[in-house]
């Protein structure tokens, strides 16, 4: 078990970094593997949607937390590619970002486990 830090301080809206794991609160504590299915973007350095959805901050890919899938492909230039978008999703599909148990005990945010 790792010690994230304070539940105070991963609010509704935060992400932070912890080993291989970007971790965040989208009304819940989540951990999923940092590294972005599309080109590799820091996961952890993005946002959180209004649907609770953790989005890339390089090409705004969007992910579910709870599965680990794409559920937007790659934005901007990449989104007029005919075809890419659903190609990632489908890659999530069988290779979704790995998850980790997160918990909060006596206030504080720990990672308990990872895929």
């Amino acid at each position: 078990m790792t010690r994230i830090g304070p539940a105070s301080e991963l609010g509704p809206g935060s992400l932070t970094r912890s080993g291989r794991y970007a971790v965040g609160n989208n009304g819940n504590h989540f951990a999923v593997t940092r590294k972005c299915r599309h080109l590799g973007g820091d996961l952890d350095e993005g946002s959180i949607d209004a649907d609770g959805c953790l989005v890339c901050p390089w090409h705004a890919a969007k992910y579910d937390v709870q599965t680990g899938r794409m559920v937007r492909g790659p934005q901007g230039i990449f989104a007029k590619i005919p075809g890419l978008g659903a190609l990632f999703k489908s890659i999530t599909r069988v290779v979704p970002l790995g998850r980790a148990t997160v918990e909060v005990r006596d206030g504080d945010v720990h990672l308990v486990d990872g895929e």
